[in-house]
Parts: C-alpha cells; structure tokens; sequence
C-alpha cells in the first residue's frame, strides 16, 4: 500500500474555489492511477474524478463535469483536485485513493482502490 496524504480543504464561499493536494509515499507513485472521492455528512462516499498513471486518461462524476480539474505531477508524487464554482452541495470530506495501474482500468468504485488518505473538509457556504 501507499500512504496518502490530503491538503488544501477549507471554508469557502459558494461560487469560489480550492485547490487539494494528495501526497504519496511509501510505492512508486508514477505507476498508481489516482482517484478522489468525498463523502457529505450522513451519505455514502463517491466517486469525484480519477486520473491513470500517465495522466491520459482523466475522467470525472457527472455532477463536477466542468468544474472541478484532477491533474497530477509524477516528479512530486502528488496528485491534485481544483475545484471552481463551488456549490454548497459540494460539502464533504475529500478523500484521495490510489490503486496500481493494471488493476481496474477507469475504476470508480471504492473497491477499485487499495489505499486512501484521511481525508479533508470542504465547506463551502450559500
């Protein structure tokens, strides 16, 4: 497994944006497709974006379509989640996650992914 690392959750007001980051360490970070996820208060964690181990392949839930950008950079293990026009709907805890390359190609499923940061919150107000 890799140990993950999220940044960059905050309060902000609806129409604004933030940018996350997700650290990894512990496996080689150029080889794991990389995905974010977020679970609001009371409701089941899903699937937000997700990125393959090249960046090629980038794909993302219907409901951030056009909103939000994952992107990566190998050089500093670190994946990343930009995130403008916010809603107040998009209030959650983020969760970065990390599976290797070969398995699950375009996973959006929680078990897709064998490792997951802690999480950070998001409050976005109206």
């Amino acid at each position: 497994q890799v140990q993950l690392v999220e940044s960059g959750g905050g309060l902000v007001q609806a129409g604004g944006s933030l940018r996350l980051s997700c650290t990894a360490s512990g496996r080689t970070f150029s080889t794991d497709d990389m995905g974010w996820f977020r679970q609001p208060l009371g409701k089941e964690r899903e699937f937000v974006a997700g990125i393959n181990w090249k960046g090629g392949s980038i794909y993302y839930a219907d409901s951030v379509k056009g909103r939000f950008t994952i992107s990566r950079d190998n050089a500093k293990n670190t994946a990343y989640l930009q995130m403008n026009s916010l809603k107040p709907e998009d209030t959650a805890v983020y969760y970065c996650a990390a599976k290797k390359y070969y398995r699950f190609p375009n996973g959006k499923s929680i078990s897709d992914f064998d490792s997951w940061g802690q999480g950070t919150q998001v409050t976005v107000s109206s």
